[in-house]
């Protein structure tokens, strides 16, 4: 467990200090369960009536909401974004492996960075190269002549396939699957005739992927996740993808091939998006949207019908299926009133 004093922490987080510097902080919980030894935060000012009951030794806020609290306190700007890193500096996550498993097996001319740990029953396949301090969790699979830089980390069962090029600082969750096979078929007179797919997968620096991805290896070009990218759990990446700087994929997205996503983007929970087409920077499409057009202005796009009570949603679904009907004699009345008025 990692503990520090309060004032170790106001200079590791940049904040405002208020209150005895030598406090002991050793973990970080909700206001509502939080208690002495432990530090909080309030991100959004309409829970700070919760300030009035709160239990714990610290909280970080900001100047704002200071009036509303009477004990210790950190004060920034962004509360929530320094919630995150004040989790960084109080994760107890255990690591995914320390030293080399004897079980692991390993191609006898894989090169190894310093302090790398690769867990029990992993398989390196010939010509790997693991960067310094990078963690491989117990039966993973690299395969043959994949790279994997400096302090990335995957936990268990991860299956990275051959000629994969993944960057530095990197995090896999577990069950993720690198370089699988493209879905690419060429039809003949109704047989599906196989088309090897020959392209890599190419992810950039500080790239997170969700437990149980999948990102298809390209057909003949590489699929390429660029510095940045978060992508939550079990999303299907296609082939020849291409997915730009910083971009944020939520969970149960998928993704046709041969699509392009720019940077900064959002792409909510489990959307479908069309392939062989771009969507520009900076574009923001809310859950369950189904994208089948590029897209070339940035903003905000939705798609998905929200829930609604059954009665409601069955009327809903009347109407639209005689809109076309609605449509017809809306026009047919249009006519007879524009014959009418001359």
């Amino acid at each position: 467990m990692y503990s520090y004093k309060l004032k170790e922490l106001a200079e590791k987080l940049n904040a405002i200090l208020v209150g005895d510097e030598n406090l002991v902080i050793n973990s970080i919980a909700s206001m509502a369960s939080a208690k002495q030894g432990q530090i909080t935060f309030l991100a959004d000012k309409k829970y700070q009536d919760q300030l009035q009951t709160c239990k714990a030794s610290v909280v970080v806020l900001t100047e704002e909401s200071l009036s509303h609290w009477n004990g210790a306190a950190l004060i920034v700007a962004n509360p929530y974004l320094t919630y995150a890193k004040l989790a960084q500096l109080l994760d107890t996550t255990p690591k995914p492996a320390e030293g080399i498993a004897p079980s692991a097996v390993i191609g006898a001319d894989v090169i190894l960075g310093q302090h790398v740990s690769i867990g029990a029953n992993a398989v390196i396949e010939s010509g790997v190269v693991l960067g310094d301090n990078t963690i491989i969790g117990a039966g993973c699979f690299i395969g043959k002549n994949s790279q994997i830089g400096h302090n990335s980390k995957l936990w268990a069962n991860v299956s990275v396939y051959h000629n994969i090029q993944i960057g530095d600082n990197c995090l896999i969750q577990s069950g993720a699957v690198i370089g699988s096979d493209g879905f690419g078929y060429a039809n003949d007179r109704g047989n599906w005739v196989k088309i090897p797919q020959l392209g890599r997968v190419i992810i950039g620096n500080n790239v997170e992927i969700g437990a149980s991805t999948t990102i298809d290896r390209g057909a003949l070009d590489d699929t390429i996740i660029r510095d940045g990218v978060v992508i939550d759990n079990q999303c299907q990446i296609a082939h020849n993808d291409y997915i730009g700087e910083h971009t944020a994929v939520a969970g149960g997205v998928i993704m046709a091939g041969s699509l392009k996503i720019g940077k900064y983007c959002l792409i909510g929970g489990a959307s479908v998006i069309n392939g062989h087409m771009e969507i520009c920077d900076k574009v923001t499409v809310t859950g369950m949207g189904m994208v089948m057009r590029p897209i070339s202005e940035p903003g905000v796009y939705s798609s998905g019908i929200p829930l609604q009570e059954n009665k409601v949603w069955r009327k809903t679904a009347s109407l639209v299926l005689h809109i076309d009907d609605m449509s017809k004699r809306l026009k047919s009345l249009e006519k007879k009133l524009l014959k009418f008025s001359t």
